[in-house]
């Protein structure tokens, strides 16, 4: 169950573009054609799913205050945090030119159409991102790390698939003309992104114990000072 829940929040609930916007730059510049964001998105996948997990590994192992304790006591003061950023950015680094020579190998037409955006995934956001949201929510196991980034990783893709496809179907559209090109695509994706805070509680329903309200009802028996007063006033009154 909470690889089902980790893996759909990460996709709908926590989406890389809608929740964080993040990859921004390749979502805009990328999504004019359907094929060309259906070849960087797989490739933000792949790269997201080896990537955050080599990460946890470098973050349990080697990065975090005591990591280090595995190789001797006497490296269990060790703390290596501060080079979490350069570690993460490295390992992406490599990944990324690994998709770039297999990119480049089995689907020429692709790398062409991809150009420096292929090569730019590097330094997407949205990358580095997800290893750093990892690190930050402390997620426990490797098998939950693999999820998450499989799961960013296709809620990147879902993104920029949209976003292409709407695309290319507004180029038929009378838009006005001071919102056409990305004027119009600001719009269609905070629209989006209004569209995707919906799913904000599809996971949250049983978190919580829902406590009915329940009314008590106070039953008020007069006193003797009560009646006196009372029978006092009625006196009065005749």
């Amino acid at each position: 169950m909470e690889h089902i829940e980790l893996f759909f929040k990460s996709i709908f609930i926590d989406n890389m573009v809608f929740a964080t916007f993040l990859g921004m730059c390749s979502y805009l510049a990328v999504s004019k054609k359907v094929s060309t964001a259906v070849g960087l998105g797989a490739a933000v996948i792949f790269v997201l799913a080896i990537t955050v997990p080599l990460n946890w590994l470098l973050d349990q192992y080697i990065l975090q205050p005591g990591a280090l304790s595995w190789m001797g006591p006497e490296y269990a003061d060790y703390d290596l945090s501060f080079l979490s950023f350069i570690m993460f950015i490295a390992t992406i680094a490599t990944m990324v030119q690994l998709v770039e020579i297999v990119v480049e190998k089995f689907s020429p037409s692709l790398y062409n159409s991809l150009g420096i955006f292929l090569p730019l995934i590097a330094v997407n956001c949205a990358i580095l991102g997800g290893s750093l949201f990892m690190q930050s929510r402390e997620i426990a196991t490797l098998g939950l790390a693999l999820n998450y980034g499989v799961g960013s990783g296709i809620g990147w893709f879902l993104a920029i698939l949209a976003i292409a496809a709407i695309r290319e179907k507004i180029r038929y559209s009378s838009v006005p003309p001071a919102l056409r090109g990305l004027g119009i695509t600001f719009i269609i994706t905070g629209l989006m992104a209004i569209g995707f805070m919906s799913f904000g509680g599809m996971l949250t329903g049983g978190d919580e114990e829902t406590e009915e309200n329940k009314t008590v009802e106070t039953k008020v028996t007069p006193t003797e000072d009560d009646n006196t007063e009372l029978a006092n006033n009625t006196k009065i009154v005749e």
